[in-house]
């Protein structure tokens, strides 16, 4: 007899961090309290992010591998899996055939590809991981890049400015690849620095989304992490893809507004504990539209 899981199963594949809200430290907690069992695949162990001036760094590529072996053992199975920053070209292939050995046929696969922002790679990455990373979200149902990552995915030239009829042939391309949907965050609004827009493409049904949403003049680590967390449980749990833009963009609009009214380091992250409630209250007021 097979006792199916009453309480959804994610696996998260992210680093974690002992300072700042980023990775697993904003991964599990989200999903957590959204009803969602976190099963940690920790790519490595820091003692704080990357953009702190000082951390210690432990690589756990080695130890992946035999804990994905364990988990098959044990026949340990997930709804989804949950990919974040990856290190090395190595943890990809990792990672593409732990899911090709595990998925199921209705089981979601999330992917943020962690590459780069403002147009520039972050430190670590090279055009090597650009092309694992490309490979990896052919596997992927959704990928959440932000425009850098976007036009790094599909080998474009970084442009600030970028129409709504370029980023929906864009995301086309990209979803025509694997990824049902495709989500790009971070799209700045032309004419106007104090909003931000969030594009999204969804294959079933052929749709284009976009919200737009205050941009407040803070920067927080860990907020693309949160985003995704909060879309993946949300579709998780059943929602429509519109609303689950909605509940991510008014969370990290909710967790930054919470957090920038103290006197408090910005490379700690938004103040999590302040939000975590909110998951469960209605949307109030949607700010979602289809483009046509």
């Amino acid at each position: 007899m097979h006792i199916h899981n009453s309480v959804k199963r994610v696996v998260a594949i992210h680093d974690l961090s002992g300072a700042g809200h980023v990775s697993l430290m904003t991964v599990i907690p989200i999903l957590s309290s959204m009803g969602i069992q976190v099963c940690p695949l920790p790519t490595a162990i820091l003692s704080a992010h990357t953009q702190y001036p000082a951390y210690s760094f432990l690589d756990l590529t080695d130890e992946m591998q035999h804990i994905i072996d364990k988990w098959a053992e044990i026949n340990y199975r997930f709804d989804t899996f949950y990919t974040g920053y990856l290190g090395s070209p190595r943890q990809v292939r990792i990672v593409e055939d732990f899911i090709a050995r595990f998925k199921r046929e209705n089981d979601l696969v999330v992917v943020d590809p962690v590459l780069g922002d403002n147009g520039k790679l972050y430190k670590g990455m090279d055009e090597t991981m650009v092309e694992e990373m490309k490979h990896l979200v052919r596997h992927a149902n959704i990928i959440t890049p932000n425009l850098t990552e976007t036009f790094l995915l599909s080998a474009q030239p970084y442009r600030e400015h970028i129409t709504d009829g370029e980023l929906k042939t864009i995301t086309k391309t990209l979803s025509d690849e694997g990824p049902e949907i495709v989500i790009v965050t971070g799209v700045p609004v032309p004419d106007n620095a104090h909003l931000t827009s969030v594009y999204a493409y969804n294959r079933n049904g052929n749709r284009y989304w976009k919200v737009t949403c205050p941009y407040l003049p803070a920067h927080y680590p860990g907020t693309g992490d949160a985003f995704t967390s909060v879309i993946t449980g949300s579709l998780m749990q059943g929602d429509s893809l519109p609303i689950a833009l909605d509940r991510a963009t008014q969370f990290i609009l909710q967790g930054i507004r919470a957090t920038f009214g103290y006197e408090y380091n910005n490379m700690e992250g938004i103040l999590l504990e302040k939000v975590l409630h909110n998951l469960d209250m209605p949307i109030y007021v949607s700010s979602y539209e289809l483009l046509e």
